[in-house]
């Protein structure tokens, strides 16, 4: 970045936050798959930052961003925090066109310099610097689902490929997901309730897509389709991590 590099130290510090990467691709990708909604809050800390979306108080989206994947992060205080939109944000990061030209990237520096003032990007691509300035608002508090690893009767993990998979061929005219866990046959079934009857997706314990399987008995749980929707967006992401 040998434009966006040549900031004055000094100006740095009026900053609470400062990130810096070489490809704004990566975090644009990110920022996609949870983009289904206008809005989005953000948590910065010194380990990265967490982009939160919600719906209705029902359904979350999580990005995390670690500290590690920027060439240059500073958080000055313990955290910071802003809500932003999250459409204007996504538009600006692209500002160059979403297909570069081979061998081509996009830079970005980032900078907030704390409640009230706006989010300043600063995108250099081939020489060129664009500055663009996203207004902030008052962050509003996001839902604690305190998930309790000690409270765990069930735990299924597929890969993801399989699931996007299974998402492909659920029957949109249902309303509800069913999702069927058990120590016992048929151990894991996605059911839909549509227009043309019911129909199931079994996958047996020992199946290839199957991660780790942990049932202790046998639960039953509904979930609104409307509300799994978004979750595919970020399946079509997603890769196995050892």
């Amino acid at each position: 970045m040998p434009l966006l590099t040549q900031q004055i130290q000094d100006e740095d510090d009026q900053y609470s936050l400062v990130a810096s990467l070489d490809n704004v691709r990566n975090l644009s990708t990110i920022l996609k798959a949870i983009h289904f909604r206008e809005h989005a809050t953000c948590f910065a800390t010194k380990n990265g930052i967490k982009v939160t979306v919600e719906n209705a108080k029902c359904v979350q989206a999580n990005a995390f961003i670690q500290a590690g994947i920027f060439q240059e992060f500073k958080v000055k205080e313990e955290s910071v925090t802003f809500r932003i939109n999250l459409t204007v944000l996504l538009d600006c990061l692209s500002i160059f066109g979403s297909s570069p030209m081979p061998g081509t990237l996009t830079a970005l520096r980032m900078c907030y310099q704390g409640y009230g003032y706006p989010l300043m990007l600063f995108l250099e691509e081939g020489g060129v610097v664009t500055v663009c300035k996203i207004n902030t608002q008052e962050p509003e508090e996001t839902l604690d689902f305190d998930f309790c690893s000690t409270n765990v009767i069930n735990k299924i993990i597929l890969q993801s490929e399989g699931l996007r998979e299974a998402f492909s061929e659920l029957d949109m005219t249902s309303e509800v997901l069913q999702i069927t866990m058990s120590p016992d046959k048929p151990y894991f079934r996605l059911s839909t309730f549509g227009n043309a009857g019911s129909s199931h997706l079994d996958y047996p314990k020992d199946s290839d897509l199957m991660e780790a399987f942990h049932c202790n008995q046998t639960q039953v749980n509904r979930y609104k389709i409307s509300l799994l929707k978004p979750s595919t967006k970020a399946l079509v992401l997603s890769c196995k991590r050892r």
